[in-house]
């Protein structure tokens, strides 16, 4: 495992060479002896509670003073991609920003990339899990990981003793006998309580996350890269059975929805999901760790616990789906010394270990996660260490791709088959040529 200093330093003294900034003398500033040095004011922007930053910022300020010229500025998530792109393009943003991994591809250009000369791929991955992958582009690293949402399986207890099941699903083929014992139907099959919110996209919270891990625990990429590092869609690439692994995983993801299968559970008449859960009319939800809190303010007497993710039986590699965070240098910054060496202090094994958990979600760095933690941390730590990733061109318009994908299944206007094709072009549409 890399020493924090050792890797900050060797960074933070060659990649101001990658950035051209004349007139500035780079001194290794991250030493212990040297943390008197004046980085200047730093502004970081992001949609993390900025409650949870400022305590940290204020308790690693009492040893490092370069942490009080630091400031955080939380912005609503509806709010924040417009507020963000349009300040990056008038160069009038903030020196740091947290971006989100499905943002890398769109927000690449505005970005101070650090090159693999400077931070190598092996150094990175040996130091961050696997789904930090996310953020390593053709040309450099695009943001410094700090932290991981992971998703996880949310279950009611109560909902699941009196249907039978002492503990919740382990796989996905699980879900067909689940769905059809925890489901209470009416006389005319109106879905009085769902066994498992699948099927459909407008009232499930993250359905778009839910099928894309399906796509990728039976095989399939969504997008990947050429050999000349193109970015393409790959929904219909079929595996070796002759199978595309996507229309295998659409398929089991809209049969929840088919009122003729036994395991019906779900249809776009029902409340949102994470409300039906926090209702107690939901068995299982499938959520992010973060969301936690927000259940138990939704229901206080709620009766619950978490378990991860399902995964494919006799499949030998285990995936997760998570959202990762990291500090982005921004292009328009005024301060991208100081930017760059806040976003490797941020980075460094202490403070992520006090933003995770200031956060309440998991950091992205090994040496952190291999930390022995009590109760439910233990499992979104490893529920963090699973979590894969693909090249999501625009986040906002792909969310379109997967809605229409599979509401032309549900709706009958398209077969599997032809529904994926037409995501697959609709996929390659999103992607900036």
């Amino acid at each position: 495992m890399l020493k924090n200093f050792s890797l900050f330093q060797v960074i933070l003294m060659s990649s101001f060479g990658a950035f051209a900034i004349a007139g500035l003398v780079i001194f290794a500033v991250v030493t212990s002896n040297q943390q008197s040095a004046t980085l200047g004011d730093v502004e970081i922007w992001g949609t993390l509670d900025q409650a949870a930053f400022t305590a940290v910022m204020r308790q690693l300020a009492e040893t490092d003073s370069r942490f009080r010229s630091v400031t955080y500025v939380e912005f609503e998530e509806s709010e924040y991609e417009e507020r963000l792109t349009e300040a990056l393009a008038s160069a009038s943003g903030p020196d740091i920003f947290v971006m989100r991994h499905d943002y890398t591809e769109r927000h690449l250009p505005k970005l101070w990339v650090i090159p693999y000369e400077t931070l190598s791929v092996e150094q990175y991955t040996a130091t961050f899990i696997d789904g930090a992958a996310a953020f390593l582009s053709r040309e450099g690293v695009a943001a410094i990981p700090f932290a991981v949402d992971p998703m996880v399986m949310y279950w009611n207890r109560d909902v699941l003793a009196t249907s039978g099941f002492a503990q919740p699903p382990q796989y996905w083929d699980e879900l067909f006998d689940f769905g059809a014992d925890a489901t209470k139907r009416s006389l005319t099959n109106a879905i009085e309580r769902s066994g498992v919110a699948l099927g459909e996209y407008r009232n499930i919270n993250h359905a778009k996350d839910i099928l894309a891990l399906l796509m990728l625990q039976a095989g399939a990429t969504i997008t990947s890269r050429s050999s000349t590092s193109e970015l393409a869609p790959s929904l219909i690439v079929r595996a070796a059975t002759g199978q595309a692994p996507a229309e295998s995983a659409l398929r089991f993801y809209t049969d929840f929805a088919n009122p003729v299968k036994t395991h019906y559970s779900w249809n776009r008449s029902l409340p949102e999901s994470r409300q039906s859960f926090g209702s107690g009319n939901l068995a299982l939800y499938f959520g992010y760790a973060s969301e936690e809190p927000l259940i138990r303010r939704i229901n206080p007497n709620l009766s619950f616990a978490v378990a991860p993710m399902p995964q494919i039986r006799n499949e030998e590699t285990m995936m997760n789906a998570g959202r990762i965070y990291g500090f982005a240098i921004a292009k328009g910054s005024d301060n991208p010394q100081g930017a760059l060496t806040i976003s490797f202090l941020l980075s460094g094994s202490e403070p992520a270990s006090q933003l995770s958990t200031a956060l309440g979600i998991p950091a992205t760095r090994r040496d952190v996660l291999a930390i022995p933690v009590p109760g439910r941390d233990e499992l979104f730590n490893k529920q963090a260490l699973l979590v894969r990733t693909w090249i999501d061109p625009n986040p906002s318009q792909t969310d379109d791709v997967f809605r229409d994908m599979i509401e032309n299944v549900t709706s009958g206007a398209a077969n599997l088959a032809e529904s994926l094709q037409r995501a697959d072009r609709a996929l390659g549409e999103t992607i900036p040529r």
